[in-house]
């Protein structure tokens, strides 16, 4: 798992390994009781203190994307497909409002990004 800090981002550095985390549990690239690196591990291998990767770790705990076994590790928990089902939504929908942003830039209709829905969707 390759974790990438831009200090140029804006997004506070937990956030963005949260994040990068988080994506990667979505989109499969992690799977279910794969084992993440330790905190101590990734805050040294990122250079950056180990209460930043737990802060990250802690917030992808509660919102069920891993769990912690004492004196073992943390794990990609068992995906709860709701949990995932939500996120996609949520990333769709923000994908739709740029489409739409892009489309008016662009004097298209909503007829017209249909139609080019359409033609992808058969390709």
């Amino acid at each position: 798992m390759n974790i990438f800090i831009d200090n140029k981002n804006g997004s506070p550095i937990y956030d963005q390994i949260y994040n990068q985390i988080k994506s990667s549990i979505i989109n499969g690239e992690l799977k279910e009781n794969d084992a993440l690196p330790s905190i101590r591990n990734l805050a040294k291998d990122l250079r950056i203190s180990v209460i930043t990767t737990k802060r990250a770790y802690d917030e992808l705990e509660r919102e069920g994307f891993i769990y912690t076994l004492p004196a073992k590790g943390c794990f990609v928990a068992p995906k709860n497909t709701e949990l995932l089902r939500e996120e996609n939504l949520k990333r769709i929908e923000e994908l739709l409002t740029e489409v739409q942003r892009r489309a008016a830039a662009c004097n298209l209709s909503a007829d017209d990004i249909i139609e080019m829905y359409k033609y992808l969707d058969q390709n």
